[in-house]
């Protein structure tokens, strides 16, 4: 999660090293070689959770929909929506340099290939086989950072010279129960 608490924006590279892709009908999501303008996603993080959620170029958030890929399969689609909801947070689960992102209901966010109609598309699924895990991780590729948090200035300066307050004030804050050395 802290790599996300970092960014302000980012690209995902699945192991098949190909960049999520938000695409032009602004409603689907594909993995793309190149990296493109719409390979870029704004992370939002989620209030009281430890949830992301990813925004597209064109404002779209990535969302895991309960439309079935194909009849009989249990893998869903990936879609573009254009409000917050349970479906649009996503879970960063870490292993190792890489993440899964986990949905709402469990499943994961999977790169497929192969033969169309899986080449290239981005589905949610639970793996099935036990190789099929590794298949699951993503690499992300920080574009622009948060600003960082700044904590208030002390009293001291870096000399321990008293910016404002008494000598005094100062040594209460260094040591609060009055046992002056």
């Amino acid at each position: 999660m802290d790599i996300f608490r970092k960014a302000k924006s980012i690209r995902m590279v699945s192991y098949r090293d190909k960049y999520l892709t938000a695409e032009e009908d602004e409603e689907s999501v594909i993995q793309d070689e190149e990296q493109r303008p719409q390979s870029v996603w704004t992370v939002e993080l989620v209030e009281d959770r430890d949830a992301i959620r990813l925004r597209s170029c064109f404002g779209k958030y990535l969302t895991a929909s309960t439309i079935p890929l194909l009849p009989g399969v249990t893998a869903k689609k990936v879609v573009q929506t254009s409000s917050p909801s349970p479906a649009t947070e996503w879970e960063p689960l870490r292993d190792g340099m890489q993440v899964k992102l986990r949905s709402c209901c469990g499943n994961f966010l999977r790169p497929n290939g192969g033969l169309p109609p899986w080449r290239n598309i981005v589905t949610h699924d639970i793996p099935h086989l036990p190789n099929s895990g590794n298949k699951l991780l993503w690499d992300v590729q920080i574009v622009d950072k948060r600003a960082p948090i700044r904590s208030p200035p002390s009293k001291l300066s870096k000399f321990g010279r008293c910016r404002s307050g008494s000598f005094s004030e100062t040594m209460d804050a260094i040591m609060p129960s009055h046992e002056y050395i």
